[in-house]
């Protein structure tokens, strides 16, 4: 072992219980987007570096200290994506895709940030990812908005989970509040952390999200972007509410949630909570209007979030949530002789579309106890016919913990028996369960 290499720090190796739910975060945002009609997306997981430097900012602390990039044997520059966005909005310009905008879509994958490992965020971590390209309208956040509290409450751990809002204005407003933060700050610039003197000049909103208690101790009196909203943005803004209000989405306003890129307009939004420790966002998004300049293409409205897939994981685990991977079928045989007809049953049951495991080799003796050790709803034992039964093997039905001492003799021809028990449906509480069984 000591010469075996080890997992990179900050990097994962998922399995069972932990593998079951990133999987099902996974399925279910897949089942949403569709409800949605978000069309699905694969992305390169690299690309030229300057996807990402142009669009997220070379002052930026992704860029400047996160990115994974390295030079190619042609010698361009690349980077694994650290985030969804950019290389979307690159695709929409260079592959055409404005023919078909407002465009709907969604994609799932790994990014890749160099940063401080710490509970639900690593190095190479998973996102959620879904975009409305092309809206200009105020309904294309509040359906986004709607779809995200939508999967939240079909993975079940909407509760304890808050929507915090807020509007950075149309440009004119953003910049004329931005002229304000700076003149605020600058008058107290000695006393903010080192951070947010470096911020002051080139990206003051940033100084509102600060965690260090030597700037929020100003962040509280600093100006508002209430008091710089222009008539246009505040029916924006007031759109996107009244929308979530018709659509029974609750949600709290946080005048200091901001995006820093000067692309950011209007919507900004997160998903947080305090069952996750100090990172408390599980959601995040917002109106990015001016990314698409950014990256040499035409001026195109567009809002989107994403959403931390292993944060999503540990909120399902924690919701306890039964995932559970037992199958619902376990088949085995209690004599030697008897495999193929079992093979035949389990291939039979799978193909009819149910779960099965099958214990058909080893000790005849143990084989009834591994099958009951697998937890299935029922074991399907195949046994020698007796003289006179016209039919392939009898099949004891037996119905698993905690009644496994129920069980039937079923006299089935063979070719019956996947259709017959692949009909059954499971119930919540298998007693009794016997009696439901009706076989002509």
């Amino acid at each position: 072992m000591s010469n075996t290499p080890q997992a990179i720090r900050g990097t994962q190796d998922i399995f069972g219980a932990e593998a079951e739910a990133f999987a099902h975060v996974v399925e279910t945002f897949e089942r949403v987007r569709k409800l949605y009609r978000f069309r699905r997306i694969e992305m390169p997981v690299f690309e030229k570096t300057e996807v990402f430097s142009r669009s997220i900012g070379e002052t930026t602390d992704v860029v400047s200290k996160e990115m994974y990039s390295f030079e190619d044997r042609g010698g361009e520059s690349l980077t694994l994506r650290p985030e969804f966005t950019a290389g979307i909005a690159r695709a929409f310009i260079t592959n055409g895709w404005q023919q078909h905008a407002p465009l709907k879509v969604a994609t799932h994958g790994p990014l890749f940030r160099y940063e401080r490992p710490q509970k639900g965020r690593y190095r190479q971590f998973h996102q959620l990812d879904a975009e409305i390209i092309g809206a200009g309208e105020p309904q294309a956040d509040v359906e986004l908005l709607v779809m995200a509290d939508q999967l939240l409450k079909e993975l079940g751990i909407a509760d304890g989970v808050t929507l915090m809002l807020n509007t950075l204005g149309d440009g004119a407003s953003r910049d004329a509040w931005r002229a304000a933060l700076v003149e605020y700050f600058r008058a107290v610039k000695g006393e903010l952390s080192e951070d947010s003197q470096d911020r002051l000049e080139r990206n003051p909103l940033r100084i509102l999200d600060s965690k260090d208690p030597r700037d929020k101790a100003f962040v509280a009196d600093a100006p508002k972007i209430d008091d710089f909203l222009s008539g246009e943005a505040q029916d924006f803004f007031g759109a996107v509410t009244s929308g979530l209000d018709a659509a029974g989405v609750a949600w709290t306003r946080a005048p200091s949630l901001v995006r820093g890129l000067d692309y950011y307009r209007h919507t900004a939004f997160e998903f947080v909570t305090d069952r996750l420790g100090a990172q408390g966002t599980v959601l995040g998004g917002g109106r990015y209007d001016g990314l698409m300049v950014s990256l040499g293409g035409a001026p195109t409205p567009a809002v989107g979030w994403a959403a931390g897939i292993e944060r999503l994981a540990m909120l399902v685990a924690d919701a306890g949530t039964i995932l559970s991977d037992s199958p619902e079928y376990v088949v085995t045989t209690e004599n030697e002789g008897l495999e193929l007809i079992g093979w035949r049953l389990v291939s039979s049951l799978r193909q009819a579309g149910r779960s099965v495991d099958a214990v058909l080799t080893g000790s005849v003796k143990k084989r009834f106890a591994k099958s009951n050790s697998l937890e299935p709803k029922v074991i399907l034992a195949i046994r020698p016919n007796k003289d006179g039964h016209q039919c392939d093997a009898l099949i004891d039905f037996k119905v698993a913990k905690p009644f496994q001492d129920s069980h039937v003799d079923l006299e089935i021809a063979f070719e019956d028996a996947a259709r017959k028990f692949s009909d059954i449906e499971f119930a919540e509480d298998y007693q009794g369960f016997d009696a439901k069984l009706t076989f002509s």
